[in-house]
Formats: structure tokens, C-alpha cells, sequence
């Protein structure tokens, strides 16, 4: 094990201490948020700290071992004793360290959040809109094969059946872990049902994947900076649509940002959802300026997430997709586009814990 990570490892042990002092501390249980809040770190840092000692266990025996080999005991049946000993902790030494890595890979708070999913159309024109209908329906099949359940919170249609722009909620178990490596542009290579010669053209469409904040941590919206206009919604026909003014398009002001939903008859419950996406965009660009400042060590193998980030590329004629990323080709484009995006979101997680291995083995942490 190399000294860095082991000093990283003493240090945890130390916080244990420190920890289980303050929950022996009488004044804490006054304060339920902060006990909830030490009692999971807790629990998260007593598991790291346990493998720890486990492993250090494990060193001594494999030390005692070696010594008892290096003796020539002329016992055979100690000798024998001692070669699987120490072949048993070397292996037991490999696993453990290789759990302890992965026990300090820093975790992504917002992991186990629900999550927005907006798909806009790009270049490409009405071929784009038809391709960003096409992810977003590869998202919700793959929501429906996981058990998650969908909302369409707003959605901007296009003459041939595509969307300009659509907002999709997603909740679940884990579903920001499963979908933020979606973020960023999305490109397909196909002969449009609009060309008239049979040639391929390209378009592309992008994908920002928001997680929800939680009630107790979303930003607070001051009213004075929130600008709301009601209109009457638009869809494809009925004797609810265009008959009330329900819909809602709530602006922020400093920031320029828009939010707007359409999808329920009720007013009240299309600003209710209105604001829920403006506070998860807000969050969102927090926390992409900050990334900006202290991220640029990083970025690199998974990228930032940036929207104009040109990710994955969906090519019709060769069945083919492929992530730049990570130079994942796969093909079996249909499959994928039919919400079979396992194997691409399990390459994607692999390939952003080795990239933070790497981090954590250099001291990059």
C-alpha cells in the first residue's frame, strides 16, 4: 500500500474517534439534524476504517508467515502451514486494498436524487427535433425496464411530431448515479424522413441531466426576481386545451433563466412544478461554476458535462453507437435506442472510478 494512502487511511480512523466522541456528547441529541448527519458519517467512515484494520491484521499475519517460512522449521506440517498462511493473506491483502480504494473513491452527494432530464433540439432542424423525440423516448423506455416512474413536466413539439425541447422527471432509485453521465451532445448520422435522395445527413440534440434538490436544500426563489406569465396551453386537442390560461412560464430575473409547464389543467400545480425545474437549473448552474474553479485537475475522461460537449454519436447505416468519451463502440443501436442503455451506463461508471483510482493512488486528493 503506498504511504499516501495509507496516511489518508489513519486519518479516517482518527475522524472515527472524533466522531464517536461527539455522539457521546449529551448536547448533541438536542440537535436531531446534526445527530442524523454523524450518525451516517459514522457509518460510512466506521466501514472504511474497519476494512482498514481488517487489512493491517491481515499484513501482520502475512509477516508472521514469512518470518516462520524464512526460520526453516524443520516441521513440514508448519512449513506447509505457513506457504498457505501466506498465500491466503496476500490474497486476502490484494481484495481488501482494492475494496479500500474503492471505499475512498469520493461520492457524488447527489447520487441517490430523483432527476430532470431536458433534451433539446439542435442543428439540424425539423430532423433534429425528430432525433431529440427519439432520445427521449429511449429514456423513458429505459426508465420503465428500471421501475422508475416519468413525468413529462414541459414539452415544445414541432411541426413533424419532434420536440423543440422537452423536461422530463425521473424518479427512482439512484437515478441521477444512472444518468449523469448522459449530459452534453448528442449526434446522429441517418437518412432523414424529410430527404427526398436517400442521403445521410447529421443533426444533433442535447441533454442536461439535473438532479432534484431535496426540499430542505432547494434554493430559496425570491419572488421579486421571479417574473410568471400565464398563457393557455397548446397540445394536440381537447376540450381542456386552449380554454384557460394554465399555463406557466416563470423567469428569473438575474439570471435569465426559464421555466415553464403546461402539463396539468391546474394552474397552482403547473407553478408548483414551473418552480421545482427553475430551482433544479439554479442549482444546476451553481454547481457548474463552481466546477469551473476547481474541477480543470478533474475533468478529462468522463468530460464536464458542458451542453456543448459532443459525447456520443448514434450512426443508422452502420447500426453503430459510440462515446467519444470513452471510445465505447457498440453495435446494436436499436437495442439502445429502445432503452437498453445498461452496458453504456455501466462503461461510462467504470471508466469514472478508474479515472478517480488514478487520482487517489497520486495523491490527487
Amino acid at each position: 500500500m503506498k504511504p499516501s494512502l495509507r496516511q489518508q487511511l489513519e486519518r479516517l480512523a482518527l475522524r472515527l474517534n472524533e466522531l464517536q466522541a461527539t455522539l457521546n456528547d449529551p448536547a448533541l441529541s438536542g440537535d436531531m439534524s446534526r445527530f442524523r448527519a454523524v450518525n451516517r458519517e459514522v457509518a460510512e467512515v466506521g466501514g472504511v476504517v474497519d476494512l482498514f484494520r481488517h487489512h493491517e491484521a491481515r499484513e501482520r499475519d502475512a509477516v508472521a508467515a514469512q518470518a516462520m517460512l524464512e526460520r526453516g522449521d524443520d516441521d513440514a506440517d508448519m512449513l506447509s502451514f505457513a506457504r498457505e498462511e501466506l498465500a491466503a493473506a496476500a490474497a486476502d491483502i490484494d481484495r481488501l486494498h482494492q475494496a479500500l480504494q474503492t471505499a475512498l473513491l469520493p461520492r457524488d452527494p447527489d447520487d441517490t436524487r430523483n432527476a430532470f432530464v431536458e433534451i433539446r433540439a439542435g442543428t439540424g432542424g425539423d430532423e433534429s427535433a425528430l432525433f431529440a423525440a427519439d432520445i427521449a423516448r429511449m429514456y423513458l423506455r429505459h426508465a420503465e425496464q428500471r421501475g422508475w416512474r416519468t413525468e413529462v413536466m414541459s414539452e415544445s413539439v414541432s411541426d413533424l411530431g419532434g420536440y423543440k425541447e422537452v423536461v422530463i422527471r425521473v424518479e427512482g432509485d439512484s437515478v441521477y448515479a444512472q444518468l449523469k453521465f448522459e449530459s452534453g451532445g448528442h449526434r446522429v448520422q441517418r437518412v432523414p424522413v424529410t430527404e427526398t435522395q436517400g442521403r445521410i445527413h447529421t443533426s444533433a440534440c442535447t441533454v442536461a441531466v439535473l438532479p432534484e434538490p431535496d426540499e430542505a436544500e432547494e434554493i430559496t426563489l425570491n419572488p421579486a426576481e421571479l417574473r410568471i406569465d400565464t398563457f393557455r396551453a397548446s397540445g394536440a386537442g381537447g376540450q381542456h386545451v386552449n380554454k384557460t390560461d394554465s399555463a406557466i412560464r416563470i423567469t428569473h430575473l438575474p439570471t435569465g433563466l426559464v421555466a415553464e409547464c403546461q402539463d396539468d389543467r391546474s394552474q397552482h400545480r403547473n407553478k408548483a412544478k414551473a418552480l421545482a425545474v427553475l430551482a433544479a437549473r439554479l442549482r444546476d448552474k451553481d454547481r457548474h461554476e463552481r466546477a469551473e474553479k476547481d474541477a480543470a485537475t478533474r475533468k478529462g475522461l468522463i468530460g464536464s458535462g458542458d451542453r456543448s460537449d459532443r459525447i456520443r454519436t448514434y450512426n443508422f447505416p452502420q447500426g453503430r453507437l459510440t462515446d467519444h468519451r470513452i471510445n465505447l463502440t457498440l453495435y446494436k443501436l436499436q437495442a439502445i435506442l429502445d432503452g437498453d442503455l445498461g452496458e453504456v451506463i455501466a462503461a461510462l461508471q467504470a471508466a469514472s472510478a478508474a479515472e478517480q483510482l488514478a487520482l487517489l493512488e497520486s495523491g490527487g486528493w
